[in-house]
Formats: structure tokens, sequence, C-alpha cells
């Protein structure tokens, strides 16, 4: 054999290798999920009824990597039509998985089953919504749920994170909690606002450890704009709509819109303390009306005292309110058990801490 044939075959032998192993860790994971009907408790003083993927508002986190094969099997279990659109993916190849009604499939009809089989093409923070009647089913049924594809490839900040926090942002209008198939029209009034479907106090803290890195998602998943604002602390902005920026930039506040994902970085950077987190937008911190409300929520840092006076002295803490824990299992669909709904009328008046 040459030199010249044996480097040859040498660099095909490494080539192989890499594509092969390249390949093995691409993995096809399948996946159930059902649309239920589910009253949650969004306030103390609103109880409501969504259409919840997996009895859950928000719904599952579906977590992959850049390369996988999800094949994802949908129940439909209410009384009217739904699909799911797979905000961010790109379908290459696989068009009638964008769940677009009337475009690319026929709705999922109540009691139908329907598979989605797609490759997680492109990385990033994305989202998963209803694409039947969006006004009402997203706009205030709690339709959406996060999507998060890890990238092949990360960035040198986004290895040093280590904590996640999935914040969904949403309105609700009282009027029509009670009501399948209607508002949510330029006529309704949208008095409740949220994140991960709850409105403060029913929100959670966040409870960084003195060095965490957190990496905080910010999802537009409802039909206003928001301004979250984090105290004490500035946060690099990393990425727009699941892309990584070619100049990440340094701020404490973040405006995005509907259907928008931002993602920020920051360090915990303080010995002990609280430190809320909130939006700017000033109606959005209000409840029908009535100030606080709507999505806010409180660094809590490990080791700060509970203050006799403190509003969450004696909360019943959700670790993974946030998806915090779920986001450290892994990959596949982890469901939260504390967003779940109820279908018993009997436990509808139930209160949260």
């Amino acid at each position: 054999m040459t030199l010249r044939n044996g480097l040859t075959t040498c660099a095909l032998s490494m080539f192989a290798c890499i594509f092969f192993a390249s390949a093995a860790q691409a993995e096809t994971r399948e996946m159930n999920m059902t649309i239920d009907e589910v009253t949650i408790a969004v306030a103390p003083d609103l109880n409501y009824k969504v259409f919840a993927f997996n009895r859950q508002v928000p719904g599952p986190l579906i977590h992959a990597k850049e390369g996988d094969d999800l094949v994802i099997h949908v129940t439909n279990n209410t009384s009217l039509a739904h699909t799911i659109h797979w905000h961010g993916v790109h379908q290459t190849n696989s068009w009638r998985m964008d769940g677009v009604p009337g475009i690319t499939q026929e709705n999922i009809q109540p009691g139908k089953t329907f598979t989605y089989e797609m490759k997680m093409d492109r990385p990033g923070t994305l989202w998963y919504h209803c694409h039947v009647n969006v006004n009402e089913h997203v706009g205030i049924r709690g339709m959406w749920g996060p999507m998060i594809i890890d990238p092949a490839n990360p960035t040198e900040l986004e290895k040093k994170v280590t904590k996640e926090v999935l914040m969904m942002f949403s309105t609700w209008e009282s009027a029509n909690a009670e009501k399948y198939g209607t508002g949510s029209t330029p006529y309704d009034v949208e008095d409740y606002f949220s994140v991960n479907g709850r409105s403060f106090p029913y929100t959670q803290p966040i409870r960084p450890k003195t060095g965490d890195v957190v990496r905080v998602r910010l999802f537009g998943s409802g039909g206003e704009i928001h301004s979250m604002h984090i105290h004490g602390h500035d946060w690099t902005v990393t990425h727009k709509d699941g892309l990584p920026l070619a100049q990440p930039y340094k701020s404490e506040t973040i405006l995005f819109g509907p259907g928008e994902r931002y993602d920020a970085i920051y360090e915990a950077d303080h010995k002990e303390g609280r430190f809320i987190f909130h939006d700017h937008v000033d109606k959005h911190v209000t409840a029908h009306g009535k100030f606080p409300g709507g999505p806010i929520t409180v660094q809590e840092y490990e080791g700060t005292p509970m203050d006799d006076w403190y509003v969450w002295k004696d909360k019943d803490f959700d670790p993974d309110f946030f998806y915090q824990e779920s986001m450290k299992k892994g990959y596949g669909l982890f469901e939260q058990p504390k967003h779940r709904g109820t279908s018993d009328k009997k436990e509808r008046g139930s209160r949260q801490n």
C-alpha cells in the first residue's frame, strides 16, 4: 500500500467513524399526548375551563436533541377539533406535519388520534400550540407547551448553565372562563395575566444558589406584549426565537411579543436576598383590575431568612413550576403534576398556596 493510499484509507475511516458516531447520537423518540377538557385555578378567584395537553397547562416539556426523530401520537379527548403546530420546527421533508388545518392536515376530530413524525432539524427554544381557532384555543384556553431542542454545538456560555427556568406568558378572560367556544375577539376583555398558567400569588419563586448560572427562556405564548424586568441582576440576552444572536447583549429588561422567545443568561452573584422579577407593562401585574397579580415571581436565594412579613413566607414550594427539575431528566416527554387541572366539579373550588 502506498503512503497516499494509506492516508486516504485512514481519512475515509475517520470520516466513517465520525459519521456513524453522529448518527448514533440522534435517536427516535416516541411519545403519547392527549388533549383534555379540564379546569385549572389561574388565580384565587378564577377557575378556568381549558383544553389541556396531557391534562396540564402549560403542556408537558418535550426535550430532545438536534437531529432526533420524534413520533408523537396525539389523541383528542375534547368536544372540539384541534391540531398541533410545532413552532420553530422547519419540517424539512415533512411539511404535512406542520399542524395547520386545511393546509397541511385535516383537523383531529373528537375521539380521533393523529401521529406526527418529524426530525428536529432546528435546535433552540421552540414551543407547540394548537392551530385551530387560535384566538381562543391558544389565546385563552391554555393550548401551548415548551419544546427544547439541545444544539449539537452549544456556545461556551450555554455550557456554563446550571439552572434552567422556562416562563410562558398568557392572558385570560374571566367573562369566558366557563364557556368553551367563546372569547378572545376584539370585543372581549383580557383581565387576568399569567406566567405558566398562574397569576400571582399562585406563581412560584425561583431559588438559585450563589454562583448558579441561570438560563431564563421567555415565551410569548399569549396575545400580549410583555416587558420582563429582573431586579438586582443584569442578564446576557443570547438567543431570539431559538437562534443564537451574533452579538449577545446585556440588559435588565426584555420586551417580547406574541410567538417570540428570548433566552437570557445571568449569574446568581448575591450571597443572599430576594429580588422580584415582574412584567413592566403595569396592567399585567393586576388580576381583574386589582394589584398585585399576574406574572410576578421572586428570586429567593437559598439560605435567605424568611421574614414574618414576607408574602411567600409559608409558600408550598414547587421546584418544577418553571420546569427546572424536568430539564434535568434527559430527553423525552416529561409531565409536571402540579400543572394539572381537574375535571371533577367538586374539586374546582380548591385553592393553592
